[in-house]
């Protein structure tokens, strides 16, 4: 048996998820895979704690659910925040699913750079620190022979980047598109059925779906995100956020979805990565696709994303996403795969680096 210990970085829906994945999958991940999972250490927003032998996940959660903070979950040593515990903790393997900041990235972003320079792998939910510093990070990951993975970045549960990574050997991808963003797809698909932008909006934040500000979602740039982790992760590029052109759908009005129903449209939020003559161009915005299409039936909250290629002509997947479980297991597949394939994720920068789309 082979054991690994772990801090989780955020303790919000997704990681609290994950824990539980943890204690209902344990027989499965040892039967399988001959793994085992310690959580040692976890940080929220008011600080963090460690515990060499192991945290009680199932007294955490309920913790957790208390409305306490991990800094005074009994039997742990606390520690002032994050950042400490990512740079001084005995683990394994970082996970960070915080909250996203686009402004600077942190904490994950620190976070991720003190693991993958002490050699410790890292998996990410939260997609800020590659959207801000893709290069960057794999660089220290190549350095320090250690993992990264980030399957749970992109449409959560749907394995986007494992698919373009690994499964499209040799292919020539022309042009990639999608709809990342379920909060999004579910106002346009509730204004087309008739509500207006505020009451869809309102009914989002109700189910969860929104969050109170959610100015990353209906205006782009989870999208954007995703779309930036994908033409760097996939497509062997160099781009950052200020390479993609973005329009949310803020904009969009009850009458312009109501014509395009007319005329056998549906309104989406799409995101696009185009190779022309000229290069790559990437774009996010509210797009008319027939109603018989394959972006024109992804519903409600809903994902889907289209891989144009040569050789494996066009693959086509798409996730119904109803809350943070899939994400979770999203991060619980990168964490078994680095557990069982040290290498595996090494191999895979290697092939990105020396493609030439």
């Amino acid at each position: 048996m082979r054991f690994f210990s772990l801090i989780l970085i955020g303790l919000g829906s997704v990681h609290q998820a994950f824990a539980q994945l943890l204690l209902d999958k344990r027989d499965v991940l040892a039967r399988r895979y001959d793994l085992a999972f310690r959580v040692v250490g976890a940080a929220d927003s008011r600080g963090a704690v460690v515990q060499d032998d192991g945290l009680d996940l199932a007294a955490l959660l309920a913790h957790k659910a208390a409305g306490q903070s991990v800094t005074t979950f009994p039997g742990g040593n606390p520690l002032p925040d994050a950042r400490t515990l990512a740079q001084t903790a005995a683990y394994d393997l970082l996970l960070e699913a915080s909250p996203v900041n686009l402004t600077d990235g942190e904490p994950a972003l620190s976070c991720v750079r003190a693991a993958l320079r002490r050699g410790k792998a890292a998996v990410l939910a939260n997609k800020a620190p590659l959207a801000l510093d893709f290069t960057g990070l794999h660089a220290l990951a190549e350095a320090h022979g250690a993992g990264l993975a980030f399957s749970a970045t992109v449409c959560g549960g749907l394995p986007v980047i494992n698919v373009g990574r690994r499964d499209l050997v040799a292919a020539d991808i022309h042009r990639v598109e999608g709809i990342f963003n379920s909060t999004s797809n579910y106002i346009l698909t509730r204004m087309a059925a008739g509500e207006s932008y505020e009451e869809a909006l309102a009914e989002a934040q109700r189910r969860g779906l929104a969050e109170t500000d959610p100015s990353l979602d209906v205006d782009g740039w989870d999208t954007a995100n995703k779309l930036v982790i994908i033409a760097n992760a996939i497509l062997g590029l160099s781009i950052r956020l200020e390479n993609v052109r973005v329009r949310g759908i803020r904009g969009v009005t009850k009458a312009q979805i109501d014509r395009a129903r007319t005329e056998g449209q549906m309104v989406r939020l799409i995101a696009t990565a185009e190779k022309s003559e000229s290069g790559w161009r990437l774009d996010v915005r509210p797009q008319s696709v027939p109603m018989n299409s394959f972006l024109g039936g992804v519903d409600l909250w809903e994902m889907g994303v289209v891989f144009h290629t040569d050789i494996f002509e066009d693959i086509y997947l798409k996730i119904d996403e109803r809350g943070p479980m899939a994400t979770a297991a999203a991060m619980l597949r990168d964490a078994v795969h680095l557990g069982c394939v040290p290498t595996f994720w090494q191999d895979l920068r290697e092939v990105a680096s020396n493609a030439s789309f």
